[in-house]
């Protein structure tokens, strides 16, 4: 796997947002993150990102309406949806409208590194 992975991470819990981020870059990755789906976008527009993590609630621009955003920009890039409040029924849809997987909150490392790394085999 290459640690260089530029991961972009979607989020509007800054401090959850950020131990991610922190978790990330202990095992080599490069991640930076959004605070909501139109810094996201923005953010894509302007730099090259490997995998996106993005959460499917947050206030504005939902994580459905970005993730649908980010594939008309970019098609081929992996997005991994972070769905919490069981709702695996956004996390379908997102699948749908072409996210790589999804992840249930709280979630566990191991598990995000390993959708990541099929996300990037893919």
């Amino acid at each position: 796997m290459d640690k260089t992975t530029h991961i972009l991470l979607i989020d509007d819990e800054t401090e959850f947002v950020s131990a991610l981020a922190e978790r990330l870059k202990i095992r080599g990755y490069q991640p930076q993150t959004a605070e909501n789906g139109e810094t996201g976008i923005t953010m894509i527009a302007n730099a090259r990102f490997d995998v996106v993590v993005l959460d499917l609630m947050m206030p504005g621009l939902s994580g459905l309406e970005t993730l649908k955003q980010i594939k008309a920009m970019d098609n081929s890039l992996p997005v991994i949806l972070l769905t919490g409040h069981g709702s695996t029924k956004d996390g379908l849809e997102g699948m749908r409208i072409g996210a790589s997987d999804y992840l249930m909150k709280p979630l566990d490392i191991n598990d995000l590194i390993d959708k990541i790394s099929s996300a990037l085999n893919h």
